[in-house]
């Protein structure tokens, strides 16, 4: 028992410190004001999210690029609110943008990839770029893209994403798992072995896309566009996959406004991850969940035998400060240290949060968009 102990613990401190050095790794892109080059197509899917597409295309419009080299395609997945208004009242006052709308036909069990799909067939340009409804843009956002392809020649591109502050705790726990994808994501690609992105900032070649066939070989399951397409991305161009590591290049949402809308997202983002491709992904995700659920049996068996608790006190010392290394300096460069001072408390939690929604997403569908989907 204690060997097992010991080599769970292990491997996990090493996968965490080699996404520390990993994160390192990724030097700070440098805006360096190169003249715009490259045209690009922006995708957006949505459903009813009437209540944010006027903040998102305001942020768009506020693009410090050629509007003659991008366009803005908004996929309709079957909304029922106001959308149309919204865009259209948007076309009429940036007439200059090239706005094009369009409604999503449903071929697969994602509506999403389908969304995408659809928008990539339509797109002029050869470069594609998704972000999400309930997002803002930067102002530079295209700028690095298009300097990035310019100085890396790279085929697929990730940026990172950060919420809106909020006062409650959902959010701060919210936001401090949060730092810990994007500290990881940032560390995976900085080790060379990406495992994580976010489709809300992503930019890819279409040429790249179709070569890999899409999103072929995943729609039956309903997320994971972005995920899915980085291991497919990352197998075909391993030394094509770069990172955009900028305060200007972050793009801010909102996180989830209720304990059960975050439950479900976790439930979500954990179902999918039976069905990837990349070894080093399972092999991660298996370690960071064994270690959550060890840490869960130590705290149990501690309460009835003393011999368990030298075991949690090390493990669980060892975690928060590995763990707190990575999130405060991901924190740092997003500039968003407002969750810090809640960490202690979210820390002890996490290994039962983590665990409880691990083996529900084995057994329980999800709801995403008001629509319930199969495991």
């Amino acid at each position: 028992m204690s060997y097992i102990i010991i080599l769970i613990a292990a491997c996990y401190f090493l996968v965490i410190i080699a996404f520390i050095i990993g994160f390192d790794a990724v030097k700070i892109t440098k805006n360096e004001a190169i003249a715009p080059k490259h045209s690009f197509s922006i995708v957006i899917p949505f459903r009813n999210e009437a209540a944010n597409l006027g903040q998102l295309l305001n942020s768009i419009s506020l693009l410090k690029y050629p509007s003659h080299l991008f366009e803005v395609i908004l996929v309709n997945d079957e909304s029922d609110d106001d959308y149309s208004l919204i865009i259209e009242n948007f076309k009429h006052q940036f007439s200059s943008l090239n706005i094009i709308l369009l409604n999503t036909i449903r071929t697969s069990n994602s509506p999403k990839k389908d969304a995408i799909n659809l928008a990539i067939k339509k797109s002029k340009y050869d470069w594609v770029v998704t972000t999400d409804a309930d997002c803002c843009a930067p102002n530079n956002w295209l700028t690095l893209f298009n300097q990035t392809i310019i100085n890396k020649e790279p085929v697929f591109i990730s940026g990172p994403v950060k919420f809106h502050t909020k006062k409650q705790f959902l959010f701060h726990f919210q936001n401090l798992n949060f730092l810990s994808l994007i500290g990881s994501t940032i560390g995976s690609f900085g080790i060379q072995k990406p495992i994580m992105c976010n489709g809300a900032n992503l930019c890819y070649k279409k040429t790249a896309f179709l070569k890999v066939n899409g999103f072929e070989g995943n729609t039956e399951i309903a997320s994971g566009d972005d995920l899915f397409l980085l291991q497919k991305m990352t197998a075909k161009f391993p030394s094509k996959i770069s990172y955009i590591k900028s305060n200007e290049a972050i793009v801010s949402t909102n996180s989830e406004s209720s304990w059960k809308l975050f439950l479900n997202q976790q439930i979500r983002w954990a179902a999918k991850s039976t069905a990837y491709k990349s070894i080093f992904s399972k092999i991660v995700g298996l370690v960071v969940f064994a270690l959550n659920f060890m840490l869960v049996l130590l705290i149990l068996s501690a309460l009835f035998y003393s011999f368990y608790w030298n075991y949690l006190l090390i493990i669980y010392s060892v975690k928060l400060l590995i763990d707190f290394i990575l999130i405060y300096k991901t924190a740092t460069f997003l500039k968003n240290k407002n969750s810090l001072s809640y960490y202690s408390i979210t820390s002890f939690i996490y290994p039962f949060f983590i665990v409880f929604t691990g083996i529900l997403s084995l057994f329980k569908n999800y709801e995403w968009k008001g629509r319930s989907f199969n495991k």
